[in-house]
């Protein structure tokens, strides 16, 4: 027979906005339980990008395994379903070593994935992709969008018409299927989820003050550079294989540096973008934790930091004290 578990919950999920503190949060759990963590994160998945993903330093991945990290080359794709599949079966085996699975990350679609199912989108289409590529250096992404706007006017609205990768996607599913991509997404018939979404709670890391928000966001992306992300993608850029149209080289900060290289921007104008473009991708962030009914929100601003629900959700966690936090308006 199977020893009871120590833990209130099978799992937790840990999401949250970029520069939110999730990832601290997590290696400060650590320190009060037995912990494996699962990384919910779309651009941690790639070797070699490592800077502009704020990847997990090699010492605080000795120190607490770590999951679904560098399992892809930047020429591969990875997909929500896959993401789905893979933490669903990393989760009962981290529990049989007597640790908590501890999913943390932003990529909300993967969270939605495991915990919600997704609605069945068809695979995408070389084919398509090359010629929306090629529409687009002929007419430029805000063109596509407007397009978008026509057939699918939910999903524009919700993207910048300089989100190449989303627009050519939405653009592809309607191409494909004839239908908007907006209509999966609030489609009755989705695959099932493969995990409990009452069994694993999912706890929101919610900055109250979006100008603190926005201040970390500035201040990460600083360290980046900092840190030497120019020669990253230069290092990127050297490889044959790669190119800026790869859906792992439009994350936010690796397609700024690229187009700058490209483009001579000073450092200044590097900057500016790549704060403004991970702004931008905190605010998606926050508007699919709103759909998410069933996450409870840790708040944070600078009275209550995001280290300090550690303690709490560590007693918790133990059976010792309530749920911390507050459910979801």
């Amino acid at each position: 027979m199977a020893a009871a578990s120590p833990f209130t919950v099978p799992a937790l999920c840990l999401a949250g906005p970029t520069a939110s503190g999730k990832s601290a949060l997590a290696l400060a759990l650590a320190q009060h339980l037995p912990v494996e963590i699962i990384s919910v994160d779309s651009t941690l998945v790639y070797r070699g990008m490592d800077i502009g993903t704020a990847k997990p330093t090699p010492a605080e991945r000795v120190a607490v395994p770590h999951h679904l990290i560098d399992i892809r080359e930047p020429t591969e794709s990875y997909s929500a379903a896959e993401f789905a599949r893979d933490a669903a079966r990393l989760i009962p085996q981290i529990q049989a070593r007597a640790r908590l699975p501890l999913l943390v990350g932003g990529t909300m679609l993967y969270f939605k994935a495991l915990l919600d199912g997704l609605d069945e989108m068809p695979p995408a289409d070389p084919a398509v992709r090359q010629q929306l590529d090629e529409r687009a250096r002929q007419q430029g992404w805000p063109a596509l969008h407007a397009e978008l706007a026509r057939v699918d006017p939910a999903t524009a609205a919700r993207l910048p018409a300089t989100d190449s990768q989303r627009i050519q996607r939405a653009l592809e599913v309607w191409q494909l299927t004839g239908r908007p991509l907006s209509s999966f997404h609030t489609s009755k018939e989705r695959a099932s989820s493969p995990m409990d979404a009452g069994a694993i709670p999912l706890f929101s890391l919610e900055p109250t003050d979006r100008a603190q928000l926005q201040q970390r966001i500035a201040q990460r992306f600083d360290a980046m550079l900092a840190a030497g992300l120019l020669d990253e993608v230069q290092a990127l850029r050297a490889r044959p294989d790669l190119t800026p149209d790869l859906p792992a080289l439009r994350c936010v900060g690796y397609r700024q540096a690229w187009q700058a290289l490209d483009e001579g921007w000073p450092p200044a104008a590097l900057r500016e973008r790549g704060i403004i473009a991970t702004r931008q991708l905190a605010k998606r962030q926050m508007t699919w934790l709103r759909s998410l009914p069933w996450r409870r929100v840790l708040a944070t601003d600078d009275a209550h930091p995001p280290l300090g629900w550690a303690a709490p959700l560590a007693a918790w966690l133990q059976g010792r004290v309530g749920a911390p936090g507050r459910p979801a308006a």
